[in-house]
């Protein structure tokens, strides 16, 4: 009778990243969402010495105090909705995984810009023994403005660790 315990493997990390959103619906918080967002080269294609001008001349004194209007219309009292929604999918595909292969999964949300940030979740993973990490961007169709740029985001994270996890990422789910 074979009395070997069995094999122990470290948990395996799922990110859910999504787009993200202000701290909270105000100008302050709107203006420092859209300058991370408006300074992703992967965003805006354009030459930074054109674009610089237009984002910090105009766009970030015109745009937060009326898309902040627009987020108190739907803000929840839990937060954005996209987090909201984003931790809810979270939970639920905890429960599943849990289901199926408990202990096997650690489920975490993070946001491209804003809050949480992809940083502090992939940090946490490998805080709690993942060496392993799937990075699911909630994006159903590859493109450079998102995907791309999730991957340039975990790819600068990455360049900062010492211990380098596995990782890797689901580019499309159509």
């Amino acid at each position: 009778m074979n009395s070997a315990a069995p094999l122990q493997h470290s948990p395996i990390g799922v990110l859910l990243v999504n787009l993200g959103s202000p701290a909270a619906p105000e100008a302050g918080a709107v203006r420092r969402y859209l300058a991370e967002f408006l300074s992703d080269p992967r965003v805006i294609e354009a030459p930074r010495w054109l674009w610089w001008p237009i984002l910090h001349g105009v766009i970030l004194r015109v745009r937060p105090r009326r898309s902040a209007e627009a987020y108190d219309s739907v803000w929840m009292t839990e937060g954005s909705p996209l987090l909201v929604y984003s931790r809810r999918q979270a939970t639920a595909l905890q429960g599943i995984l849990d289901r199926q292969a408990p202990g096997v999964y650690q489920v975490a949300v993070a946001m491209r810009y804003g809050s949480p940030p992809m940083t502090v979740a992939l940090d946490r993973l490998c805080a709690s023994g993942c060496e392993r990490i799937l990075v699911l961007p909630l994006y159903p169709q590859y493109s450079a403005t998102t995907t791309a740029s999730v991957i340039d985001s975990v790819g600068a994270w990455l360049s900062a660790q010492r211990a380098l996890p596995e990782v890797q990422w689901v580019n499309q789910y159509v």
